[in-house]
């Protein structure tokens, strides 16, 4: 009986372990932002890289996608998102609030859907 209760306890182990999931080092990640200019490109680079985590961020101005690599056991895309947020511009997932649009420069100000 004790063996049958080991080998049990053993195999459960087994999964549990195999159950875990790796977190990547360097994930990449695509993701939209809004904005119009290079000041706005400055501005959502510099909010990216202010999450410990972050490894790049590269905004394109033409295609308005944020290009990231960062480590998935220190951050999130969605802790990016966030921080994306607080200094005024929207992202598919998290949207900044008015008063964080409104702080924009004028000609930071993108048309919001």
């Amino acid at each position: 009986m004790k063996n049958i209760i080991l080998i049990l306890m053993v195999s459960f182990l087994g999964f549990a372990a195999q159950a875990q999931e790796k977190k990547n080092k360097n994930a990449k990640y695509l993701t939209e932002v809004n904005g119009n200019c290079q000041q706005c490109q400055k501005r959502i680079q510099k909010a990216a890289y202010s999450v410990a985590g972050v490894k790049s961020a590269i905004w394109s101005i033409e295609t308005h996608q944020l290009s990231l690599i960062l480590n998935e056991e220190k951050t999130s895309p969605l802790d990016v998102k966030k921080a994306i947020a607080k200094v005024g511009h929207d992202t598919d997932e998290v949207k900044a609030t008015n008063e964080d649009y409104q702080s924009l420069h004028s000609c930071c100000l993108y048309e919001r859907q």
